[in-house]
């Protein structure tokens, strides 16, 4: 999976999966952008890239604005001269207070949509511009299982997720001329911040026994999954890599499960 000498920005790079990702490629050989909206996150991420011999520069990025967006695009092309890899990674589970909500409510739905979609659009069409004046480009949106199927407990976020693997296929027709590849990963379950989230509201299984958070979360895979174990962000960052490869250079369109088989396509 040589990405040597590639750079590539990473959305949502600041912590769990997108941390995964950005360390990964540059395991694998390339600098990275880490752009997250908490600058600190981000700032910590690109120390553990420096670490491991690549260049790397945390800028403050929120998808939800334009002008922000286009800022941190400047600024990337600016320090590096060039983006050759884009992961949409960046995305949310509902607005403040999700947790304390038996349905989501309107605010939920917008800011979902608001992030999730027309996030990975905005900085798609802000990287796209540079990618195809170069006639080369690798881009990740991350989606996620949920958008296999529906959910009676957060539908705007399946939605939205089914929204972006749908929104990968029309990315990668419009660009293929230009030579840009553009795929999606649907993570599976990964013990993240996100999912620590969501198991403080107790959407897993019963817990007559008192056991914490975590072990529920480990039954829950283990009982749920054919392969019996659950999934890192080093697994999403690995395949991140080989799609910003050029072992995947004929493969565009498509969005690949990262599940241990709970999702067979």
């Amino acid at each position: 999976m040589d990405v040597i000498g590639k750079t590539a920005v990473v959305t949502g790079g600041g912590r769990g999966i997108g941390r995964g990702i950005s360390l990964a490629l540059a395991r694998n050989g390339a600098d990275i952008i880490v752009a997250d909206i908490i600058v600190g996150n981000a700032e910590g991420v690109a120390e553990e890239v420096r670490a491991l011999g690549r260049r790397s520069l945390a800028l403050r990025l929120d998808v939800a604005s334009r002008q922000s967006v286009e800022a941190m695009t400047a600024q990337a092309l600016s320090e590096f001269g060039a983006i050759d890899i884009l992961v949409n990674n960046a995305g949310v589970i509902g607005a403040q207070g999700w947790e304390r909500r038996e349905t989501p409510n309107e605010e939920d739905w917008n800011l979902i949509f608001e992030i999730n979609i027309r996030g990975v659009a905005r900085v798609t069409d802000a990287v796209a511009g540079h990618m195809k004046e170069r006639r080369y480009g690798k881009i990740v949106n991350i989606a996620s299982i949920a958008g296999r199927r529906g959910s009676n407990r957060n539908p705007p976020y399946n939605a939205s997720k089914a929204g972006v693997i749908n929104l990968t296929q029309s990315q990668a027709q419009m660009l293929a001329p230009y030579n840009i590849n553009v795929n999606a990963i649907c993570p599976g379950l990964l013990w993240t911040p996100m999912w620590e989230r969501i198991a403080a509201r107790g959407t897993m299984t019963p817990n007559p026994e008192g056991k914490t958070r975590r072990e529920l979360f480990v039954e829950y895979v283990e009982e749920g999954t054919p392969l019996g174990r659950e999934q890192t962000p080093d697994d999403i960052g690995n395949l991140a890599a080989f799609l910003a490869s050029e072992y995947a250079r004929n493969i565009t369109g498509q969005s690949i499960n990262v599940d241990g088989g709970l999702n067979m396509n």
